[in-house]
């Protein structure tokens, strides 16, 4: 039975006034965030997104100072206190990064029972043992972004802070998790394919996200969940075989990405659709009869379909009911998996790391090189020297 929030009056009035980053902020979970968010925590987040703070930056922050408001309840007893003190943050560090070797010979050592308990019993703690190290840092990072926003001085970036952390992550050593246990490879995404060949809308819209997804680069769910169609530009036909302008003529189309997470709104930044995503994007936008907005939506059991955009939960939750459909096991994939899958695959294609970058809009070169050198070794004798 799933848990019902009441809410009381104050919290109530932050409840609605988070309404109104709905689209930005993870609006599921938006009573739970009024029980936990104060309000001068829910007027400094619509402040930032009043300045243009981009919309996974404010996600992400406005997740982080619910789970750092929940955490100093449960640890002391009391909200953050602002300016948080040092003693607090270096507590923060203990409790999220210790050594699980001492941890077994020490219960008191790392986060204490009655703190895990109350997170855990708030569904603001899943995962055991120690913090991934990204994640403490970007709550850190968080933390002393909104010191600065409420004219603060942060504590967060002390000498003795950032000694504390660089220790905790040697002792923690948990290794980095991706973000989807397996690529969306070719061969993946073509049993997803397989499972969208009905005449249902919801087909032909998943299909269309998929094609979409992988084939702009792996653009990430957020990007997906967001897409409008005053970003589609239709595009002159192209020759499937560049080096042959006498090979048959395919559709493109280019997508304009505005903001994302490493792009402004007002760069000129877009990618090219080619061929069979074409075809199934612009199927799905004729079947919704699409004239404006939102590109992707929500279809209820009559096949009615939502003004509103989908939301990136929702496309995860798409690519993972394909997985479950076409036989795989959907733990193992998230939409990221499309992202990654799109860079492994252009490796084993042999396109060009820039080329590809150009395609998924990657700006660090050291993380898109880690696909290709993933599919390098894979595909390598270095590791077949013992068969």
């Amino acid at each position: 039975m799933t848990d019902i929030v009441t809410l009381g009056g104050s919290e109530n009035r932050r409840a609605l006034q988070l309404d109104a980053l709905a689209g930005i902020l993870p609006m599921e979970r938006r009573d739970k965030l009024a029980t936990i968010l104060t309000d001068d925590d829910v007027e400094t987040l619509r402040h930032l997104a009043k300045e243009g703070m981009g919309e996974n930056s404010l996600r992400a922050l406005a997740s982080d100072l619910a789970y750092l408001e929940a955490w100093s309840i449960a640890a002391t007893g009391s909200p953050l206190p602002w300016p948080a003190s040092e003693a607090l943050a270096l507590k923060f560090v203990a409790h999220h990064l210790w050594d699980p070797a001492r941890r077994a010979e020490d219960s008191s050592h790392g986060m204490p029972a009655d703190v895990d308990e109350a997170l855990r019993a708030g569904d603001h703690l899943r995962s055991d043992g120690p913090h991934a190290s990204s994640t403490v840092k970007r709550r850190l990072a968080h933390w002393a972004t909104l010191h600065r926003w409420k004219g603060l001085e942060s504590p967060l970036g002390t000498p003795t802070i950032r000694t504390s952390v660089r220790l905790a992550v040697r002792a923690s050593a948990k290794p980095r998790r991706r973000k989807s246990k397996r690529a969306v490879t070719r061969d993946i995404l073509d049993r997803l394919i397989a499972t969208c060949q009905s005449d249902r809308l919801a087909d032909t819209r998943d299909l269309a996200i998929l094609l979409v997804a992988f084939a702009s680069g792996g653009r990430r769910r957020s990007e997906v969940a967001r897409l409008r169609l005053e970003q589609l530009s239709e595009e002159g036909d192209v020759p499937l075989d560049p080096d042959d302008p006498v090979s048959p003529r395919l559709p493109c189309v280019a997508i304009a990405l505005g903001r994302t997470k490493t792009t402004q709104a007002d760069e000129d930044a877009r990618v090219l659709l080619i061929g069979a995503p074409v075809v199934a994007l612009r199927e799905w936008i004729e079947r919704a009869n699409i004239k404006k907005g939102a590109v992707f939506r929500a279809i209820d059991r009559w096949e009615a379909i939502d003004d509103r955009a989908l939301t990136p939960q929702a496309v995860n939750l798409i690519l993972k009911r394909r997985c479950t459909m076409a036989g795989l096991d959907p733990v193992e994939f998230s939409a990221h998996g499309l992202r990654s899958g799109y860079l492994t695959e252009a490796a084993r294609n042999g396109v060009a790391l820039p080329a590809a970058m150009r395609q998924s809009q990657h700006r660090s070169v050291q993380q898109a090189s880690r696909y290709y050198n993933d599919a390098d070794q894979a595909l390598g004798k270095a590791a077949r020297l013992a068969i």
